[in-house]
């Protein structure tokens, strides 16, 4: 057990480990017994500070994110900026990890990451589309979870083999397309 004191340096501890073990295990396989044991603190001191797993995964699950002015940034370079930014978050000791793996079966971490794309993602776009703002940040974002997906939780070999610069190169004329085709017309 750790023998520090100061009940900022416990909490930081828990959260750092709880930060790694939801990302690395989801929310259902990570225990308060873990994160304590990771942390080097006794499993009251977790409850103490958050109350709960819940408390503990929403505290962890509030990353700060700052994603890039796309102004001027021209559609068919737009995967190049934002591709590196959805990588770190999403990469294995990213800030996104435990929400992107928890989101399959936990509804709060679902819906926290759909307030990441509302609130972060569709305005950082909206310099850069000139309609459907909510309708083309969310086929990017389809984009962008999906490799997430494939790459950091699933593993699929040709992705996790490809380095980020090849993985841009396929991605800008996709990201190119979501925001300057012409939207659909109702039939």
């Amino acid at each position: 057990m750790t023998k520090a004191r100061d009940p900022d340096t416990r909490r930081a501890a828990i959260l750092s480990a709880a930060r790694s073990l939801f990302g690395a295990n989801g929310f259902e396989r990570t225990t308060i017994r873990r994160i304590a044991a990771e942390a080097g603190v006794d499993p009251a001191l977790v409850i103490h500070h958050f109350d709960s797993k819940n408390a503990l995964f929403a505290a962890v699950a509030q990353p700060e994110i700052e994603l890039p002015d796309l102004s001027g940034v021209p559609p068919d370079r737009v995967a190049d900026v934002l591709y590196p930014v959805f990588a770190e978050l999403w990469g294995p000791e990213g800030p996104l990890m435990p929400l992107l793996r928890a989101a399959s079966t936990s509804r709060p971490a679902a819906d926290t990451l759909l307030e990441v794309f509302q609130e972060r993602v569709a305005p950082a776009l909206a310099p850069v589309v000139s309609d459907h703002a909510g309708e083309r940040a969310a086929l990017i974002g389809t984009q962008m979870l999906g490799i997430a997906v494939a790459r950091f939780v699933v593993g699929l070999p040709p992705l996790c083999e490809m380095d980020d610069a090849t993985t841009i190169q396929w991605l800008r004329p996709v990201i190119a397309h979501y925001l300057t085709s012409p939207a659909p017309t109702a039939t």
